[in-house]
């Protein structure tokens, strides 16, 4: 079990009160700041796609945003657990549901809560609504009505629809089904299956089944009146009979006698202890009744050792949760323009989450659930909600599905670069990364990682190569490192391994160190000592004698003590007296470039001149266009200090220096960011509100800016990258995760190749 604290009344009413009522709002995702803008998002601009569209229906979807709009429709009649509580008591479920798919598919939603029992009146408010949606999901009716619009709306509408807790939780609960089967070395045609619950979701499950080759006659569905059997006439419908089986088993107590799976969809205490036991060796065992399950884990393991367990919580392993299903289904549906979401598209489904959960699980997704280690076994056989991969298997399996299967009206060219668009839906810092890697693969360097012997640093290497991004050199003891390896199964393979104590450069290395440091207090039997007990050392005369391109430390060091060795061994760039730090600020729709944020306390003009061009100079190798802002508190000498007045020299040396970088300052950070603030009181500056690089005056404003920007205002922290040197040495956050350590490797690699460039011309 995790150690998740049960959520209480009062915090799940706190966090639906405050600060502002509900979960949801809309955003404007153009801008609308001038009278131009205003003209543009209205009259007269908007005539002009109204037009269009008239002409041409199909420019709906270039034009508005109806290709990534989905509708989350409900009546209340089945909500969760709460049965028959209305419409507008339904709302806090829509409007969660309206959360789920943007924040998991970046897809936009309306709830549309209708006040109407009447199944009638469901399907004529979606016919009527479709011109406004790519998609209708619909949610919490109960059954056979959920059935009957559901099949009813697949007639009449040229949009998928898609019932999720019928579809969804099918899909879900089968990709479990399919892993947990494998572990226990069963074949889903010989099983025999037992069903609790008839409803919308059961009923699903049940035809999943089917269509992977289970057998009908084999499947015992029950409801609050027992088994549904050949000629029952109690509380039957249309949909339950297609489940009837020829039996005299009667109850689910029947029905459990040699069961090897049990999937329940039903309620709290259903099952017992003495039922678990009378089910076939391994059983399978997938609670899903929520918020509480037909039987405990704990239960279960009270009367059976052999069990693989599953349930609908998140304080459980193995959580059949539909938040792994809907907001993928419908992402990869809506960007094929899918008319339906069929069979095959829910296949797709299954299989890929199937095939997901059997991957080597990132280090990211284990620490978002606290633990160091999660792996394919009975404690995990389907993918936590939190992980970010779902997206990119699941969408483009339905996409590829729906395409297969003649549904789709838009093509995908490419699936890989598919697969890259939709990590840049949630994450512009990822596409901008993923420009990085592609631009490192085009010419790997050799990349030394001095903390050679800590498992985070052997994932990276390894993954470097796997990538093709960077050819490792680990420092440390080979005896160690290959244990380290063996132990977390990591593949060693084309890395090469240095241990400092013992190499042939030994003695090369402490001649140049005592000559570098010798009039500095140091001696020959010092510097030797440094680079055997420091391996820092042995990995910056790496560097300097052209034995490696590039190198990442700092792991498990504090930042001062990493770069201590950079700066006593490794000469600055010609006209540079001090390096700097700096880190790209990733947001939804900018980039920007903040220095200095790690070595420089308090920089006289001189060096915040530098620090401006050396910021610049990153900028240009990551294809940013650099415009420079030197921030203050004050705009253009409205306050005159020492320390204003500093910063307004810096400007004046680069501008000297560099007529052509853009640069403006002092200015203050909201004036370098928004243009109106420019228009209105500095329209002489150039900076249009457009900056680049922002330059603080000392370290605290930096390394205070940039953490309040990652910690508060959205921003994705990349770096630190280490700016100033010959050659490319960069220096880790302490304890990052391996993608961090991966993603500047590749920016150290792109460093070394374009500094390569530059001392060749």
């Amino acid at each position: 079990m995790s150690n998740n604290k049960k959520v209480t009344r009062e915090e799940a009413l706190e966090y639906h009160k405050y600060p502002r009522n509900g979960k949801i709002e809309v955003t404007p995702i153009k801008p609308c700041y001038t009278q131009r803008d205003l003209s543009l998002a209205y009259t007269p601009g908007v005539a002009e796609p109204c037009r269009e569209i008239e002409a041409n229906p199909e420019l709906v979807y270039d034009y508005t945003s109806k290709g990534n709009l989905v509708a989350v429709v409900s009546n209340g009649t089945a909500v969760l657990g709460l049965g028959n509580i209305g419409a507008a008591a339904g709302k806090p479920v829509m409007e969660g549901k309206g959360v789920l798919f943007k924040r998991f598919a970046d897809v936009d939603v309306f709830d549309i809560e209708i006040n109407s029992q009447n199944p009638d009146d469901v399907i004529k408010a979606c016919e009527l609504m479709e011109p406004t949606f790519g998609g209708i999901n619909l949610e919490d009716i109960k059954a056979p009505d959920c059935f009957y619009i559901e099949e009813t709306l697949k007639e009449k509408l040229n949009i998928p629809v898609f019932h999720d807790d019928q579809h969804g939780t099918a899909i879900i609960a089968v990709a479990a089904l399919i892993n947990a089967l494998d572990l226990i070395n069963k074949k889903i045609g010989d099983i025999k299956i037992v069903i609790n619950g008839a409803g919308a979701a059961g009923i699903a499950i049940g035809k999943l089944i089917i269509l992977l080759g289970g057998k009908q006659e084999n499947i015992y569905m029950c409801d609050t009146k027992g088994v549904i059997y050949t000629g029952r006439k109690e509380g039957m419908n249309k949909y339950k009979e297609e489940f009837a089986v020829d039996t005299d088993k009667r109850s689910l107590d029947d029905a459990m006698d040699g069961a090897d799976v049990f999937l329940g969809l039903s309620v709290k205490g259903a099952v017992d202890k003495q039922m678990i036991k009378k089910m076939s060796r391994s059983p399978i065992i997938m609670a899903m009744a929520n918020p509480d399950p037909e039987i405990t884990p704990e239960e279960v393991a009270e009367v059976r050792g052999d069990a693989i367990m599953a349930t609908g919580r998140s304080d459980y392993p193995n959580q059949v949760n539909n938040v792994l299903g809907f907001p993928f289904i419908f992402r990869g549906a809506l960007d094929v323009r899918a008319k339906a979401i069929n069979e095959e598209m829910k296949l797709a489904a299954v299989h890929a989450l199937a095939e997901l959960a059997r991957q080597d699980v990132p280090e990211t997704v284990c620490k978002a659930y606290g633990v160091n280690k999660i792996e394919y076994g009975p404690d995990y056989i389907i993918p936590k909600p939190f992980d970010p991969r779902v997206l990119t298997w699941v969408a483009p399996a339905v996409a590829k599905a729906a395409i297969d299967s003649g549904v789709a009206q838009k093509e995908i060219p490419s699936f890989e670069k598919y697969k890259d668009y939709l990590e840049s839906r949630l994450s512009f810092a990822k596409e901008f990364t993923r420009h990085i890697i592609s631009v490192a693969k085009q010419k790997p360097q050799r990349l030394v990682f001095p903390e050679g012997e800590h498992e985070k640093i052997l994932r990276a290497a390894s993954k470097l190569v796997d990538e093709n991004i960077a050819m490792p050199i680990l420092l440390g003891n080979p005896d160690r490192i290959c244990e380290i390896a063996e132990k977390n199964n990591i593949d060693l393979r084309d890395i090469t391994i240095i241990n400092p104590s013992q190499s042939e450069k030994l003695d090369t290395y402490t001649k140049q160190i005592f000559e570098l440091r010798n009039r500095k207090g140091m001696t020959e039997e010092e510097a030797r000592r440094l680079l055997v007990r420091i391996n820092d050392y042995y990995g910056a005369m790496m560097i300097a004698n052209g034995d490696a391109d590039c190198l990442l430390n700092g792991f498990a060091r504090n930042y001062p003590d990493a770069i201590k060795p950079l700066m006593e061994l490794l000469p600055l760039q010609e006209g540079y007296t001090s390096p700097s730090g700096a880190y790209f600020m990733v947001f939804r729709d900018r980039i920007v470039l903040c220095a200095d944020t790690t070595v420089n306390i308090d920089p006289d003009a001189d060096v915040l001149a530098q620090i401006a061009v050396q910021s610049a100079d990153t900028c240009a190798k990551f294809e940013i266009e650099p415009k420079v802002a030197m921030i203050s508190f004050s705009n253009f000498g409205s306050v005159r200090t020492p320390r204003t007045a500093k910063i307004r020299e810096a400007v004046q040396m680069v501008k000297n220096k560099y007529p052509n970088l853009i640069i403006d300052g002092e200015m203050q950070a909201d004036s370098a960011l928004y243009r109106p603030i420019v228009d209105d009181a500095f329209p002489f500056s150039d900076i249009k509100g457009d900056a680049s690089v922002l330059v603080f005056p000392n370290l605290e404003a930096g390394n205070s800016a940039y953490k309040l920007l990652w910690r508060l205002g959205g921003g994705i922290a990349i770096g630190p990258i280490l700016q100033g040197f010959q050659s490319s040495v960069h220096v880790l956050q302490r304890g990052v995760d391996v993608n961090e350590i991966v993603n500047l490797a590749a920016i150290a690699v792109v460093d070394a190749t374009e500094k390569a460039k530059q001392k060749h011309k």
